[in-house]
């Protein structure tokens, strides 16, 4: 973790000149889906970073170009998410609909929304029940607040299972998708990559199933107790990033 909502828990632009002067292809991987590559990278020049689009990996651009596999391009999709979401899926060429009546989707997309209804998820759960692809940004049942802990995508994502009787396709660490775009795009093999994250149900879990190298901060979900009884153990665990930098 680099922030929390928009408070710098380090000094961002020292973390990203430190990874460069080690030589390393820095990526950001997140299971948030609520905002836009456009809007991750606005909010690192904030901090004076400047990364290119594909540093950016975000659960809803993995949705997104796991929708482009699976279903017809400029086909039609319900998503319960923000703003973010849904614009970086009509980006890949679909469109989102809400009115499923009259304009029946593809593929039911759920993530984070801070105005969820139950309107939104009868409507999903019925699409699901019909067969209509189900797909869920991201496990993650909280996120770190600047007061706490507030519900995550996975909060969203399990009323609509339990409404609909469906488990989703899974898009958001500690799946694959978002791994394996990362190393597509750095052109590393996982004895070449290093993971660092806050969560070890998602960030350690989904790196360590692919094979590749661990970090644990503590700046977020996770606490030192909560590492040590992980098996297996991470294998760097650090209070920040800059301190899991000097292990390199």
């Amino acid at each position: 973790m680099i922030w929390r909502s928009y408070e710098p828990v380090i000094d961002i632009k020292a973390l990203f000149d430190k990874i460069h002067e080690l030589g390393c292809q820095p990526f950001c991987v997140t299971n948030n889906a609520t905002s836009t590559v456009d809007g991750y990278l606005e909010k690192l020049r904030n901090f004076d970073v400047e990364l290119s689009s594909d540093q950016i990996i975000t659960s809803a651009e993995a949705t997104a170009k796991y929708l482009e596999d699976h279903i017809q391009k400029g086909s039609s999709v319900y998503v319960i998410g923000e703003d973010g979401l849904k614009e970086t899926i009509i980006r890949y060429g679909f469109s989102v609909t809400q009115d499923p009546e009259n304009n029946f989707p593809d593929a039911v997309v759920v993530g984070l929304d801070f105005k969820i209804s139950y309107e939104k998820i009868y409507i999903a759960a019925n699409l699901i029940r019909n067969g209509v692809l189900f797909v869920g940004t991201n496990p993650d049942k909280t996120f770190p607040h600047s007061d706490g802990f507030a519900p995550g995508g996975g909060s969203i994502i399990s009323p609509v299972e339990a409404a609909s009787g469906k488990a989703p396709v899974m898009i958001g660490k500690p799946e694959k998708y978002l791994y394996q775009l990362a190393m597509m795009r750095s052109g590393s093999v996982p004895e070449e990559t290093l993971m660092i994250g806050d969560r070890l149900d998602t960030d350690i879990l989904g790196a360590q199933q692919m094979g590749i190298r661990t970090a644990l901060v503590l700046t977020g979900i996770a606490s030192l107790k909560d590492a040590e009884n992980w098996k297996p153990r991470p294998d760097m665990i650090g209070e920040t990033v800059l301190d899991i930098l000097e292990f390199l």
